[in-house]
């Protein structure tokens, strides 16, 4: 008796620990979100990236400690985990990761704005090489439709 009780506590300690993982999961597509500005296309392909990546983990963790049962205590582990999470640690995650991107941000916007001005003038060059491409490609076409025309006239 006090073995099946202690691999129950056991089981609801593991998912507790899911749920925190979860919820840890979950301020991370937050923090893409806040960080980065995308269409909306994209956040739902976040959406549902999230919750097929967030259903794989749960269903190998529930075969991984669990055989596969859902329990309640399984789900109580579960949703105790994201709680203690959302309500002790959540925010500091966030405001930790937000500073460290902000950083990154920062880092990465010099040696960027460096190299579009270096590549500006080379852009002229390829926009009026892609003109001259297409002219040429359309030049070509309109000579193969002409020669069509005559082909089937004669």
């Amino acid at each position: 008796m006090d073995n099946i009780i202690l691999s129950q506590l056991y089981s609801l300690l593991i998912f507790t620990i899911t749920g925190i993982i979860i919820g840890v999961f979950f301020d991370i597509f937050r923090i893409l979100r806040r960080s980065f500005k995308t269409p909306d296309i994209i956040t739902y392909i976040e959406d549902v990236l999230f919750w097929v990546f967030t259903g794989v983990f749960f269903i190998t963790v529930l075969f991984k400690f669990n055989n596969g049962e859902i329990r309640s205590y399984v789900l109580l582990g579960l949703i105790l985990g994201i709680i203690v999470y959302m309500l002790s640690i959540s925010k500091y995650f966030i405001k930790i990761n937000m500073a460290i991107i902000k950083i990154i941000k920062k880092i990465l916007a010099y040696p960027i704005r460096i190299i579009l001005k270096i590549i500006k003038p080379f852009s002229f060059i390829v926009i009026n090489i892609r003109k001259i491409i297409v002219d040429i490609f359309n030049k070509i076409l309109k000579t193969t439709k002409k020669y069509k025309k005559i082909g089937k006239n004669t």
